[in-house]
């Protein structure tokens, strides 16, 4: 995607930021003012405040950002900003980046784990299995720089005693991914009170991977070179 294809600074998409933000804690996915939105413009990105309470968002307070790490107005950024700019720099597909403190995932980074193939859904952040990142302290270069390995030909991965980050093509895809990674960090964490889970092979997480390319999807949309999602029903008339 050019930059001349990319969105522009809007008051629509200021309030899609406001909106997904809001969405975080009535999903489960933080308290507080913890963690933080942002979506690509054709000049940087759109990015939540430091510090100001969701439902006390406005437009007015959603902070413009360049890639080379400036600010226009007077609201400062999210603390977290580097690691949006990272994201946005690296990863040309990045649309929307959410970042948030979700309980299970913020546990599992604790413990210094990431999420193996315990089941087939871990292939939703792109990969074989969820990462975690090393640790740094927050909103420093040295996160972001942990970060990105971790995001290596991924769009989610666990950031240790921290939380979780996850980018999309847009604010809906990212926030779909982080609640996605918050269930699966739930369910691993339940299955790890009984034992040692089961984890798939190298070779069906590869035939998952491929089957994701079109899961999800109606025909239009998918990508025939790709193959079949699931065994096709057959259609009648």
């Amino acid at each position: 995607m050019t930059t001349n294809e990319l969105p522009s600074d809007s008051p629509q998409l200021r309030r899609a930021i406001i909106e997904t933000a809001r969405a975080l804690p009535v999903k489960g996915l933080t308290k507080g003012t913890s963690g933080n939105v942002s979506a690509r413009i054709n000049t940087g990105f759109l990015i939540t405040p430091s510090g100001v309470p969701y439902d006390d968002l406005t437009e007015d307070l959603i902070v413009p950002m360049d890639l080379d790490g400036g600010y226009t107005g007077e609201i400062l950024s999210s603390s977290e900003w580097r690691m949006h700019l990272d994201i946005y720099r690296e990863r040309y597909e990045a649309g929307a980046v959410v970042h948030c403190h979700s309980p299970r995932a913020t546990a599992l980074s604790c413990l210094r784990l990431g999420i193996p193939a315990f089941h087939y859904m871990v292939a939703l952040a792109g990969g074989d299995r969820i990462d975690c990142a090393p640790y740094a302290t927050f909103g420093t270069s040295a996160l972001s720089k942990a970060m990105l390995p971790a995001l290596e030909g991924r769009t989610a991965c666990l950031l240790a005693n921290h939380g979780q980050i996850a980018f999309g093509p847009t604010l809906s895809k990212a926030l779909g991914t982080a609640e996605g990674v918050e269930d699966l960090a739930d369910q691993y964490l339940s299955a790890l009170i009984v034992g040692d889970p089961v984890i798939l092979d190298e070779d069906e997480m590869s035939e998952i991977l491929r089957k994701f390319k079109n899961y999800g999807k109606q025909k239009s949309d998918q990508d025939p070179d790709a193959g079949a999602a699931f065994e096709m029903p057959i259609k009648r008339g």
